[in-house]
C-alpha cells in the first residue's frame, strides 16, 4: 500500500469488501505500508475519475463514496486520513512502514521477521485480517527479503500466519504473464493446501479500470453470506466471485 493510491477505484472496492465483511468483527489491517515511489512514471492511484460519476457508482456505498470524494478534493490522500476517517470503524492497524530500502542488505532478512512478527502481534486479537501489499501473492521460493521489490510482496509463509484459525482477505494485483482466470486459479490452489489440510478459498476477480483480486481465505458462513451479498449488489459488471 501506497498513500498515493488512497481514493482510486481500487480503494473505493477494496474497503467497500471490507466494509461488507466486517460488519461486527473486529478489522485488523496489515497495510504492508511503504513510501510513495515513482509518482511520475506510473498511472498507479489515478484511476479518481468514478469519483466524478456519483450516478454510476455512489449507490454501492454512499458512506465510503463521499468519504473518499473528500479526501480526494481535499488533497488528504494518506492512509492516515483513511485510518482517521472511520470508514472502517474500530480496526486495528499494522501502519509500521516496510521501509527496508533503509536497511542494510545483510541486515534485511532479520528486519522484515521482525517488522513482520510486530504485524501478527498488533492483530492477534482480530477475527477478520485484510493484508494490503502493493503486488500481492509471492511464491516461498521465490522470495528474498534481501532485495527491496520484496517489500510490494506477501510471500505465502506470511499469509499462511496471518490467516491462521480466522477469516483471512489478501490483496493480489494480476500480472501480465498469464489469464487472469488461470493466475487466480493456481493462487486459489497454493492457498487452499497452504497449511498441508485444505482451506476453503474464494476469490473476487475485479475487473474495472485495473484488474486486481481478493482472495478470501477460511470464511465461517456469515462471511460466505456476506459475500455473496456484497458480490451481488456490486454487480457483474465491477467483477466475479471465483470460488475455490
Amino acid at each position: 500500500m501506497q498513500d498515493r493510491y488512497v481514493g482510486d477505484i481500487g480503494d473505493f472496492v477494496k474497503y467497500g469488501l471490507l466494509r461488507a465483511l466486517g460488519k461486527g468483527k473486529c478489522l485488523g489491517v496489515a497495510w504492508y505500508l511503504r513510501a510513495d515511489y515513482d509518482t511520475t512514471s506510473s498511472g498507479d492511484g489515478r484511476h479518481i475519475e468514478y469519483l466524478q460519476k456519483p450516478d454510476d457508482w455512489r449507490h454501492l456505498d454512499p458512506e465510503l463514496f463521499d468519504t473518499l470524494k473528500d479526501l480526494v478534493d481535499e488533497d488528504r490522500r494518506s492512509v492516515a486520513e483513511i485510518q482517521c476517517s472511520n470508514i472502517l470503524g474500530n480496526a486495528v492497524f499494522a501502519d509500521e512502514r516496510l521501509n527496508v530500502d533503509k536497511v542494510a542488505v545483510r541486515d534485511r532478512k532479520c528486519w522484515r521477521r521482525e517488522w513482520f512478527e510486530r504485524v501478527k502481534d498488533a492483530l492477534s486479537d482480530c477475527d477478520l485480517v485484510f493484508a494490503d501489499p502493493d503486488n500481492g501473492l509471492y511464491p516461498d521460493d521465490r522470495f528474498k527479503p534481501t532485495r527491496k521489490e520484496n517489500a510490494k510482496r506477501i510471500p505465502l509463509f506470511e499469509a499462511r500466519a496471518l490467516a491462521e484459525g480466522r477469516p483471512t482477505v489478501i490483496y493480489h494485483h494480476n500480472g501480465r504473464s498469464e489469464p487472469h482466470r488461470k493466475e487466480i486459479q493456481k493462487w486459489v490452489n497454493r492457498l487452499k493446501w497452504m497449511n498441508r489440510l485444505p482451506s476453503t478459498v474464494h476469490a473476487y476477480y475485479w475487473r474495472r479500470y485495473s484488474n486486481r483480486t481478493f482472495f478470501v481465505i477460511n470464511p465461517d458462513s456469515e462471511i460466505e453470506r456476506r459475500l455473496d451479498k456484497f458480490v451481488g449488489r456490486w454487480g457483474r459488471r465491477c467483477g466475479e466471485l471465483i470460488r475455490g
